[in-house]
């Protein structure tokens, strides 16, 4: 019997098709099977097979469906942690592919958490193409805990985040240091400070981003908010620095961001006020695996530090990834 072009082997002895890798993808994600079905633009009849397939096949029962509900198994939970990273590969592989057909020599997959300051981004991009414009650089925005997991498996050559919380295997190293600002709206009385107390500030509701997204930013505004001893009324958690500007520009509430995400949209009219007292800054580490880099990656990091901030530079900066991170008063 031939095999299937697109295949996966799984063992030996048995080999499974893409087709049931995105069948079994898309119920485990919709957890039920019309919707998976219509999802996939096929009937209901081949999807329940397709999984009854895969089941066989892996010997084990990966969905316990009722009349009224589907549900994954543990064996299933178990497979859907690593069918994700077999589409990722493949993905990357025709990125590398496409990428060489073009004239690129060279690619970096670089991970992105916490939302990295705009203007850096775009520095270092226009830096990246004038010194190597043969190498592809690839960005992947994705949360804290998704980064670290690609730096372990090798779906991500570097990435940015704004914690050193990664454990023994990853390295992290402080890269860039932006001053921690109130974002307040026009004409709001906050506005009489120049430099406004935390005690102020705490008067009013905030706005703060989802710390399941922004992980370790939210970390390094908790760690600033800890200093007074007032618990914080959060108006809004939300998913992007835009939204949080728009919020606070309606009035809605106050923000705590770095001045490039606070002053990004001049239009909104968002003011950014410094706080009193304290100088806090939100760090951005340069996460990536300890094994040796490659002589991209190393000409990369490179030219990550020549963006260094001074406030980085400053004596009581972390300089180990076990060292405290984060802000610093």
């Amino acid at each position: 019997m031939k095999r299937p072009l697109l295949a996966y082997t799984w063992f030996e002895g048995a080999v499974m098709e893409l087709r049931h890798l995105r069948c079994f993808l898309a119920v485990a994600e919709e957890l039920h099977f019309a919707r998976a079905a219509e999802r996939l633009h096929i009937e209901q009849s081949p999807l329940s097979r397709a999984i009854k397939e895969l089941e066989e096949e892996l010997n084990v029962t990966l969905f316990a469906r009722t009349t009224r509900s589907t549900r994954l198994t543990r064996a299933g939970k178990l497979f859907l942690e690593h069918v994700p990273r077999v589409f990722a590969a493949l993905q990357q592989a025709r990125d590398s592919v496409r990428a060489a057909a073009i004239g690129f020599q060279g690619q970096l997959r670089v991970a992105l958490s916490d939302g990295v300051t705009p203007l850096r981004l775009a520095t270092l991009l226009a830096l990246c193409r004038e010194d190597e414009p043969e190498v592809d650089i690839r960005f992947f925005e994705v949360p804290l805990a998704q980064q670290i997991k690609g730096l372990l498996d090798d779906s991500y050559d570097a990435g940015f985040a704004q914690s050193n919380e990664v454990g023994e295997s990853l390295t992290a190293e402080p890269v860039w240091a932006d001053p921690l600002m109130v974002a307040v709206p026009a004409r709001h009385p906050l506005l009489t400070f120049k430099r406004i107390p935390l005690e102020e500030v705490l008067r009013y509701p905030l706005v703060m981003c989802d710390a399941q997204i922004y992980e370790g930013h939210a970390r390094q505004i908790e760690r600033v908010l800890r200093q007074v001893d007032k618990e914080p009324l959060i108006a809004e958690r939300v998913a992007s620095h835009d939204l949080m500007m728009t919020l606070v520009s309606a009035g809605f509430a106050l923000g705590l961001a770095s001045e490039a995400h606070i002053t990004a949209n001049p239009e909104l009219g968002v003011v950014a006020r410094p706080l009193d007292g304290i100088s806090p800054v939100l760090t951005t580490y340069l996460l990536r695996s300890q094994s040796e880099p490659s002589e991209t990656l190393l000409r990369f990091i490179e030219r990550v530090q020549a963006l260094e901030s001074p406030e980085s530079r400053k004596p009581n900066a972390p300089t180990h990834p076990h060292d405290s991170e984060g802000v610093k008063t």
